[in-house]
């Protein structure tokens, strides 16, 4: 079976690297300096794949945290986020290999993340595998981040594709919801282990 697919769309945290924890752990340390905390529970269950600016705005709510300090305390997180990125960044051989082999097969590659472009980029660049992207997409190229779909159907009409013709690798519930909604085809993730060149061609071959 020949695969309809041209490109392939990586959500970042939780597919390509393995930095969920490092978002928790971060927030948590620039929360605590203010009295609040996200518990392990509620991360995984109600804030995990949200853009910092969205898990804020839900603390305002549920935990009364103060708007003004919202930008201060994001401000902080990227910073402690960029410090454990700077300690735990590293590359992995199986992405390394699959986004080389499916790129000189021909495919177009993008990640699709709610995180910063400066995130993104410092984390692709850590692991590795830069190079081999043709666009990256971040929460600041989009007016709603995922669960929204904009942000892959705006890479789409970048690419000049239709959603039939995209693979998304996703690992969470915000993610899995977008990936959907842009129409496009799902490959759920469970662990950045997952994410290795048999898995993607096995998924491409089925479709």
């Amino acid at each position: 079976m020949v695969s309809r697919i041209k490109a392939i769309l990586f959500d970042m945290d939780g597919v390509l690297i393995d930095a969920k924890e490092w978002h928790y752990e971060a927030l948590n340390q620039a929360l605590k300096l203010f009295g609040c905390e996200i518990s392990r529970f509620d991360h995984v269950h109600t804030f995990d794949g949200l853009p910092t600016k969205d898990k804020l705005e839900l603390l305002g709510r549920v935990s009364y945290l103060p708007t003004e300090l919202h930008e201060f305390i994001n401000q902080l997180k990227q910073q402690y986020t960029m410090e454990i990125i700077t300690q735990k960044c590293k590359p992995l051989f199986q992405h390394e290999y699959a986004l080389s082999r499916l790129k000189r097969e021909g495919y177009l590659l993008a990640v699709c993340s709610n995180s910063k472009r400066k995130t993104i980029i410092e984390m692709m660049e850590r692991a590795e595998l830069l190079e081999y992207l043709d666009l990256i997409m971040s929460n600041e190229d989009v007016e709603k981040a995922k669960p929204n779909p904009e942000i892959y159907i705006t890479t789409m009409k970048k690419l000049n594709l239709q959603p039939e013709e995209c693979l998304i690798l996703e690992d969470n519930k915000n993610g899995i919801a977008a990936a959907i909604a842009s129409g496009g085809h799902l490959l759920k993730i469970d662990t950045v282990y997952d994410v290795n060149y048999t898995n993607i061609r096995t998924k491409l071959q089925s479709i």
